[in-house]
């Protein structure tokens, strides 16, 4: 007998952590972040792949949004292939409309997003109320 979509057993666990608006706080929520995924028993290969998601999306909040971000992973699994949901929610552009970025080097900024969609199932932003969450999702193979 077929179990209907709707009664698939899903299973979710989360983490969420704090991006503290310190120097340095990326690369401690990312040692957090694989300590987390490590738990989760993460193929080694996934992890990788999510550290630098994580990385670009944490980064971005710390450049170019207003404080403060928060990291939420959600690690979705039931019958069919696993999700690893990467969320990084902040306030919003930290630089008014119209406001000029000159100045930034495009040699040093730039690539975050290429690299998320290179390595995202899927990929995007929600603007609400609270702020902007970038989102990506990545499926183990």
């Amino acid at each position: 007998m077929a179990v209907p979509l709707n009664t698939m057993l899903r299973e979710t666990v989360e983490h969420v952590c704090p991006l503290p608006p310190v120097a340095g706080a990326v690369s401690a929520v990312r040692r957090r972040v694989g300590a987390v995924l490590a738990d989760w028993n993460l193929c080694p290969a996934m992890v990788e792949d999510s550290l630098l998601v994580v990385s670009e999306l944490l980064t971005n909040a710390v450049v170019h949004a207003l404080p403060p971000a928060e990291l939420r992973l959600s690690w979705i699994r039931g019958d069919g292939p696993s999700t690893l949901r990467v969320e990084v929610t902040d306030r919003g552009p930290a630089l008014a409309a119209g406001q000029s970025t000159a100045g930034i080097d495009p040699d040093e900024h730039g690539r975050g997003e290429q690299i998320v969609h290179a390595l995202a199932t899927r990929h995007g932003m929600r603007i609400h109320s609270g702020g902007v969450t970038r989102w990506a999702d990545l499926v183990a193979a």
